[in-house]
């Protein structure tokens, strides 16, 4: 056991403002621990201190600790908080989300489970494009089978740790299903592609079919702790549990009453059932809160008591006062927001707040438009969190499509995509046609394009541009191992005239090359923050982000954001609408 004198003076100050409870967490010996830590009860500050500690006191080595956090930013929030505590060595620890940790291990561990190490990752946008292919080559009516409730069955499949094989054949929809994952998993081989599932799934694959490798990473994570325990699904508490059975020095931290994302397929079991799985768990309670008043600790209380599978605790906070919380009941959605304005407006009086001190927290994203509509008249200003994110916009995509297919030419799903950006003539039979060929003699489509006129089908005039485009290309992928993301980008911009091309003289086009200016500049930030790192790690960090770790906290306006991401963020004032759904 090591002595307090092996403590950082950082440390040491850092674990004297800490609670006794979060004391006892912090400095845990060997072994599962469970942490349940009610909202606001300081869960990051006793995360980070725990892996403070742990490096302090020579325990684990800054390489062989992985930390899981649900957001990207919070694994930067991690890593900084536990860099200035420790100093060097903190950057040589695994702290990433669940997805981006299996991209690491899987770049490295792909020949053994047969995919190739320059997998792309497919987001929503090219999943859609792949299933549409999927009905076409399956001669499926979309309407009858809608795209959206496919992708939704794979991912839950692939989530429960389904194979197309493994898929129930409980009906004929069922059948059809099935069918659909396994064509629309040929298309992701095909393309050398990875979907967010798959990235956990493939993982939990190669632990389970090859025991060296499971045995090295074990050996590598001789510490393993995991945050928001209570949102992870299937496939993510097996990986857990293979990585830590052995050494069983896992930690996890949780609270089963904030768990909101059963419809992605995360079982709060996990964390009610973790000392089913490890007996001698420790368990230490985090209830103490830092954030709320007491009144609304107790009507939080008053509401999740009711449920009766849950794990005992009651909040409470040392914060004199607080106003109780105020409930009104409008006659629809219009007077609701209305009411809303009328609120944020008197509060500005009265209390001199900045909009930014407000959130609209609703359930769902169609029940922003109302409050859009007031706000706007208004002339009150609000930032919409997941409203068309910067990375679904089309000439974002574009770009990154350019990017994706230099560094992987078997993405047929990013040429298809790019081969029209700019217009080259070039039509979807053209691309069916290469696509096809693809497929059947195993050839990437930058290969194909050597000798287009030999792919059976293809339009003769599309010879020609198929052979300038390929110079093109080959251009890009000459540079791509010399040149640091930003500089690439700038290349794939200068050399396919996409400046021209988006440049049309219309309000919307210059705010397309204000877009490309901002993808620019936040791969610029990737070339600062990540020197060592080159094009495969930056797609894979663009692929991975998400609507809260974009989130700008210190952004001007009022909030508007669902329950689901505003997990983690923090307002002075707060209207929940929508409350009878």
């Amino acid at each position: 056991m090591p002595t307090e004198e092996a403590l950082t003076p950082d440390v040491q100050a850092l674990l004297e403002r800490l609670n006794p409870p979060q004391q006892e967490a912090v400095t845990h010996g060997e072994g599962p621990l469970l942490i349940f830590a009610g909202a606001g009860s300081g869960k990051t500050r006793v995360l980070t201190a725990r892996i403070a500690y742990l490096i302090a006191t020579h325990r684990v080595w800054p390489d062989r600790l992985l930390a899981v956090t649900f957001t990207n930013k919070a694994a930067k929030e991690m890593r900084s908080r536990v860099g200035a505590l420790v100093g060097e060595g903190a950057d040589k620890m695994w702290v990433g989300t669940f997805h981006s940790t299996a991209v690491k291990v899987l770049r490295r561990e792909a020949a053994r489970i047969g995919i190739v190490p320059s997998f792309v990752i497919f987001d929503e946008d090219d999943t859609r494009a792949a299933l549409k292919r999927v009905l076409d080559d399956l001669k499926l009516d979309p309407k009858r089978y809608p795209i959206p409730g496919l992708s939704n069955a794979i991912s839950q499949a692939k989530n429960e740790l389904k194979r197309p094989e493994d898929y129930p054949n409980r009906s004929y929809h069922d059948e059809i299903v099935r069918r659909v994952y396994e064509s629309y998993q040929d298309v992701l081989r095909r393309s050398g592609g990875l979907d967010f599932d798959d990235l956990i799934m493939k993982l939990v694959e190669l632990f389970n079919s090859d025991e060296e490798a499971l045995a090295k990473w074990r050996d590598r994570f001789r510490h393993v702790l995991v945050d928001e325990y209570q949102d992870t699904n299937r496939a993510q508490y097996v990986l857990v549990n293979l990585l830590a059975q052995e050494h069983r020095n896992v930690v996890v931290v949780g609270d089963d009453d904030q768990s909101i994302y059963r419809f992605r397929g995360a079982d709060v079991r996990n964390i009610l059932d973790f000392r089913k799985d490890y007996p001698d768990a420790h368990v230490v309670r985090l209830e103490q809160n830092y954030r709320s008043s007491q009144a609304i600790l107790d009507a939080a209380y008053q509401v999740i008591r009711t449920n009766p599978e849950r794990a005992e605790k009651r909040l409470w906070t040392s914060r004199a006062g607080g106003e109780k919380v105020m409930a009104m009941q409008a006659y629809n959605e219009i007077e609701e927001a209305e009411f809303v304005a009328d609120e944020i407006t008197r509060l500005r009086k009265t209390e001199e707040r900045g909009y930014s001190d407000f959130a609209i927290l609703y359930r769902t994203n169609a029940q922003s438009r109302s409050f859009e509509d007031v706000l706007a008249r208004r002339r009150i200003p609000y930032r919409l969190v997941g409203g068309v994110r910067f990375w679904e916009r089309r000439e974002v995509k574009d770009v990154v499509a350019y990017l994706r297919f230099c560094f992987n030419p078997k993405d047929s799903i990013s040429f298809g995509r790019i081969v029209s950006v700019p217009s080259r003539k070039i039509g979807s039979v053209t691309v069916d046609a290469l696509s096809a060929h693809s497929r059947e003699s195993d050839a990437d489509l930058l290969t194909l394009l050597a000798d287009p006129a030999r792919v059976p089908g293809l339009p003769r005039p599309a010879i020609e541009p198929l052979k300038k485009f390929r110079i093109q290309l080959e251009s890009l992928r000459s540079v791509m191992g010399v040149l640091r993301p930003s500089e690439l980008l700038d290349h794939v911009v200068e050399v396919m005239g996409l400046r021209q091309h988006y440049l049309d003289g219309t309000p919307q086009g210059e705010a397309r090359i204000e877009n490309i200016n901002e993808l620019r500049g936040l791969a610029e930030s990737f070339d600062d923050r990540e020197p060592a790192q080159g094009l495969e790690d930056f797609l894979a960090e663009v692929a991975l982000v998400s609507d809260v770790d974009a989130y700008d906290e210190n952004g001007e306006g009022v909030t508007l954001i669902t329950l689901h991401m505003v997990k983690g963020l923090e307002f002075p004032v707060v209207f929940m609408v929508g409350m009878e759904e």
